[in-house]
C-alpha cells in the first residue's frame, strides 16, 4: 500500500485537525492509498490469506453454515485483505488479525454513510461554512473523494470495533467513526475517520470537579 498525497484531502483535513466547539472537539483524518503492493506488503498479504483459509477450514470442519462463507470467495478476501492492509498502514504499531477485523466491517451506502455524517457533522458543517462559504463540507468532502476514488464505482466499509480491537480510541472519546471507500477498478481506497472528544475529560476535568448535578448536563447543548 502506498500513501498518495492529494491537496483537496488537505484542506479538508486541515480543517478538521481539532476544531474546537467549546466544550468538545471534532476531529477528522482523509487518507489516499494505492492498493499496490510496497515493501512488505506481499509478505503480509500472504500471512493474511493464509489466516483466513485456516478459519475457513476450521469452520467448515464445525459447522456447515459459517457467517465468514462468503470469504470462500476470492475476491471477497482480497477485499478484506487491502481493508487490512490499509488498517495496517494508518496504525503499523497494531497488530491485526484479518479473522477478528472482519467482524468489524460492515458494508455501507453512500446514504447511510450521508445520515451519519449530517447527524454527526452538524455544528462541524456549520463552522465550514463560516470559515469558507464556498459550499458545504459534505459536497466538498464528496468532491474531494470522488476526485481520488471516483465514488460511484466505490464499495462503501465501515470498521466498528470493540474495545478490544480499536486501535482509533482516543481518551474523551464521545463517539467515532471509520469509513473506507474502495474503489475496485482504481485499486484505491481512501479512509475517513471522524469523531467527538470532550475537552472537559481531555483536559483532566472531571463533570463533578465543574459543579455539575448529572454527567448528562455537561452536553445538554451539543447535537449528537
Amino acid at each position: 500500500m502506498k500513501f498518495l498525497e492529494y491537496t483537496p484531502l488537505e484542506r479538508i483535513n486541515d480543517f478538521l485537525d481539532h476544531l474546537s466547539l467549546g466544550e468538545c472537539t471534532i476531529k477528522g483524518c482523509l487518507e489516499a492509498y494505492s492498493c499496490k503492493h510496497t515493501g512488505t506488503d506481499k509478505k503480509l498479504s500472504l500471512s493474511l490469506e493464509h489466516e483466513i483459509l485456516d478459519y475457513l477450514g476450521r469452520s467448515s470442519d464445525t459447522d456447515s453454515s459459517s457467517p465468514v462463507d462468503h470469504l470462500l470467495s476470492r475476491s471477497s478476501r482480497k477485499t478484506l485483505i487491502y481493508l487490512v492492509l490499509t488498517l495496517s498502514h494508518m496504525y503499523p504499531d497494531y497488530d491485526f488479525s484479518v479473522v477478528k477485523a472482519h467482524q468489524f466491517f460492515t458494508e455501507e451506502s453512500w446514504d447511510s454513510f450521508k445520515q451519519i455524517f449530517d447527524t454527526y457533522m452538524f455544528e462541524a458543517s456549520k463552522e465550514w461554512i463560516e470559515a469558507n462559504g464556498d459550499g458545504s463540507l459534505l459536497e466538498t468532502l464528496k468532491e474531494a473523494m470522488d476526485e481520488v476514488v471516483k465514488l460511484s464505482e466505490c464499495e462503501i466499509y465501515s470498521y466498528n470495533p470493540n474495545s478490544d480491537a480499536d486501535p482509533f480510541s482516543e481518551r474523551g472519546a464521545i463517539w467515532s467513526f471509520s469509513f473506507f471507500f474502495y474503489n475496485r477498478k482504481l485499486k484505491r481506497i481512501v479512509s475517513f475517520r471522524f469523531c467527538c472528544l470532550s475537552n472537559l475529560v481531555v483536559e483532566g476535568l472531571l463533570p463533578n470537579e465543574l459543579g455539575y448535578g448529572e454527567d448528562e448536563e455537561i452536553f445538554d447543548d451539543m447535537d449528537m
